[in-house]
Formats: structure tokens, sequence, C-alpha cells
């Protein structure tokens, strides 16, 4: 028989690599990085390539009217992030020698310099070991759409752009009061930020170009100049409202760069929902299930089918259930395990719950590259959970299922003959959740990038919760 005509089943394990190491994404980088430069020897550069450090570096740009702050808020940002701060007068007195001293010989005569002459400053400056190790921001460029074209033609391309946003009237305001310090060349604002120290106070002069009508003439060259970049930025841009506290505008700058796109990897989702008892993991699981095609898997329920089937470890696990006693991690982990790695559950994916429990169990988990993409904690308080479980019933001639608060019998007779379940009484309940905390905080601080999510809430708000969160990349951590 030909091996080939067989079904080709990848190992989970391969996927779990990949995508824990990026490969999808670094073949993609190092092929647009080829088709940009165009190198004569390209297997030495894909090799030099490889060897960088680390190529997820922030490259970021400002951008925004005249006095709208983008100084203030790229200062904050590269202190926060530790790039490289770039701006206009930055790169020329960086650039080599020669291109410097031409640079300012035509800025002497004309009022800026030539496309080809930024791209030769800035591509040279990208290449320097400090932006390719640390990252860029590059403040108040590019200013036209020609020079944004141009910079993508050279590979440079960012991963956010901030566009800070304000009424013309402010951005005036704002500037005509703008002073710096001769000394230190910091910002102040006579009605705004205006130094306590006599001393600065005297060192202070107004700096060119912010008289009203120079402020007008520069806002016209900007508005009809921003949309056209905005147009070639548009996946990657976010406007912010520049016009409040800069605290309040640095916090939704740093939400934004904390955003990561969205990946043409391929993907298959592995879900692990954690929670006490009674805070709607079968529900959501479900819900997931059914929207997305996942395989949804119930560790309780795979014990019981492994027990009636008779499996190896099914069998291991029966006398422990028949004696009431915790069935060993390892036998859990071997009919999990069994579980997961069939042919649905490594294509299509799938939703856990119920597993794992413990620390132990969640490192068996991850050893067995088994290791979910996706974690999320259902926080719940303790009452809501009691009045959830202790007050549900069956009616055991129809199968209905009542709550007594939410959904109670529409007559005395249904009421009447309503049944309990014993694992429904408040001690049992009581004694399931001390168990689930005694090791919620030793899964928190292994799932370090699980999610919470407010369980005590109606269990569609739950799942709009899960959803954002399963569909769009998880934010990084600047931490």
């Amino acid at each position: 028989m030909d091996q080939t005509k067989r079904p080709l089943r990848i190992p989970p394990e391969f996927a779990t690599y990949a995508e824990k190491h990026g490969i999808f994404d670094m073949y993609k980088r190092l092929i647009e990085q080829l088709v940009i430069i165009r190198p004569d020897d390209p297997i030495t550069f894909l090799i030099n390539q490889l060897n960088k450090e680390n190529d997820d570096v922030p490259k970021i740009i400002v951008l925004g009217p005249p006095a709208s702050g983008k100084h203030s808020i790229s200062k904050m940002i590269c202190s926060k992030l530790h790039c490289v701060h770039l701006t206009k007068q930055s790169l020329i007195d960086e650039a080599e020698v020669t291109i410097r001293e031409k640079a300012r010989n035509i800025l002497a005569t004309y009022t800026t310099l030539p496309t080809d002459m930024w791209m030769e400053i800035l591509s040279e400056r990208c290449q320097m070991p400090d932006t390719a190790k640390k990252g860029w921001l590059l403040e108040g460029f590019p200013q036209t759409r020609e020079q944004v074209l141009a910079m993508q033609e050279n590979g440079i391309y960012p991963k956010h752009c901030i566009i800070l946003e304000a009424p013309d009237k402010v951005v005036i305001e704002r500037a005509v009061g703008k002073r710096v310090d001769t000394k230190t060349g910091e910002v102040y604002h006579i009605t705004f930020d205006y130094p306590g120290n006599p001393e600065v106070q005297e060192r202070l002069v107004a700096p060119k170009g912010i008289t009203e009508g120079e402020m007008v003439s520069e806002l016209l060259v900007y508005h009809r100049h921003i949309e056209g970049i905005l147009r070639c930025y548009e996946n990657v841009t976010r406007k912010i409202n520049a016009d409040q506290p800069k605290a309040d505008v640095f916090s939704q700058v740093l939400s934004f760069l904390c955003s990561q796109p969205r990946s043409n990897a391929p993907h298959t989702p592995r879900v692990v929902l954690l929670g006490p008892i009674g805070s709607g993991k079968g529900v959501q699981a479900a819900l997931l299930a059914n929207k997305y095609n996942l395989v949804k898997v119930s560790c309780a329920q795979l014990i019981k089918q492994a027990i009636g089937q008779e499996t190896k470890s099914g069998l291991a696990a029966k006398p422990y259930v028949d004696q009431g006693q915790m069935i060993p991690d390892k036998i859990v982990l071997d009919i999990l395990q069994d579980r997961l790695c069939q042919l649905d559950c490594v294509t299509r994916g799938w939703v856990l719950y119920g597993y794992p429990r413990s620390r132990e169990q969640a490192e068996q988990l991850d050893k067995s590259s088994l290791t979910p993409n996706r974690v999320f904690f259902l926080d719940i308080p303790t009452d809501s959970v009691i009045e959830r479980l202790t007050l549900r019933a069956l009616d055991p001639i129809t199968g209905e299922r009542y709550h007594m608060l939410y959904n109670p019998p529409r007559s005395l007779q249904v009421k009447e003959r309503l049944w309990k379940h014993p694992r429904d009484s408040e001690e049992n309940v009581r004694k399931q959740l001390s168990q689930y905390l005694a090791y919620a905080e030793e899964l928190y601080e292994f799932y370090t990038e699980g999610q919470h999510i407010n369980a005590d809430q109606d269990p569609h708000t739950v799942f709009e919760c899960l959803e954002s969160l399963i569909c769009k990349p998880l934010p990084k951590s600047f931490t």
C-alpha cells in the first residue's frame, strides 16, 4: 500500500510549538524583508536576520497638529518602553557628517528636506544597533503621503501609529502660551504648567513660530496632508483626544500600545475554563463549542465514559471512584490526553472545563504538549454560587429544571413534587467551593496570562467577554 495515501496526521505538539515560538510570523517577516531589501546573498541575509536577538520591538509613530502634546507623550512612551526617541532634528544631528552638513545647508534655504534625503537619513538611523535592539518612536514624521510611501519602499513601517487630535482653537491657545527653558530645554506653559522656581521663570523665552498667524499656516499644512497619511496607516492607527489631562492621554496611548495586531498564522483554539462550582463553566463551554465548532471536553464526563467503556485508564480509575477517593493525576491525564489528541480536537480545537484543579495538574498538562492558548477564570462571589445551586430543583415527571428565585414553578402541584439533588445542599456546595479556593492562588500564579471574567452576570454577557478575548490577540504586558 502506498504510504502517501494515508491521512496526514500532524502530532498536536507540532502546532503548540509553532504557535509558542511564532514560526509562521517568523517566516512571514523573513519573506517581507527579502522582498523589500532584495539582498545579493539571500541565504547570508536570512541567517543574519535569524541571529537577531529580538524582532518584537516597538515601532511607533506619533503624529498630530502643532502643540498637541506630541513631544511630551513621546518622551513618556520612550521612558516606559525604553525605545529610541527620534525627531526630525535628532535625525539630522545624528546623521553621517557629510549628509548632516548637506541637510543643514538645504534647510538654511528651504523649509524642508527632499524626501530621498530624509529616507537616506532615516534608513541609516533605523539600522543602528540601538534602534534595532530597543525599537524606535518617530515623532512628527512623516508629514506627507509621499514620505509615507517612501518609508514603505524602504521597509520602514510602524506597528502603532498614534494621532493626537485637538481643536484648532485649543492648540493655538497652547502654542501662544508655550515657553522654553534656555538652560534645560524643558517646555512650560504660562497658564497650565508655569514653573514655581523664580530662577527658571527668568530663563523662559518664547520659541519661534508660535504666533497665531504662524500657527494657522502650520495647521493648514497639517490638515492638508493628514488624511493621505491616515489612508496608508489605517490598519495600525488610533486617534486619541489630546484635549484632556496628560495622564489620561498617556493611559489611552499605553492601552493602544499594549494591543497586538491579529496574526495570519493558522490558529487552533485550545481553551481552558476555570472557576468554582456554579460559575457557569459548562454553559460557556457549550456556547463556545456551538458557535466556533470546538470540541467541548468535560473532564468529569470523560472519566465516566472511560469507566463505562472499560478502557485501560477507565479500569484503573474505577476503584477510586467506587470508594469515593480522588483519582491519581496520572490516570486523569492519560484519559484526558487520549481525548485531546484525537483528530477532531487537533483540527477543530477544544474547550476544556473541570481540569486542571491544581498547579501540579496544570504543569502536567503543559508538559504533555497540550498547553492552552487561552485560559479564563470565571470569578463569582460565594453567596452567588450558593444562591444559584441550593435553590435549583428538578421536576421528576417532566424533566424540567427550575430555580426558586429566577425560574420558579407556576403551580403549587409542580412545586410540591420538585426533587432536589443531594449534591446541591449548602454543606456540599461550601465543601466544593473550599476545595477550589484551596488551589485557586496556585493556578493564578501558573497561568499568568489567564483572563479574569466576572461570571456573576447574564450568561450571554459573560459569553461576549469570552468571545472578545478569544477572537483578538491578548494584550502585551510592559511590566
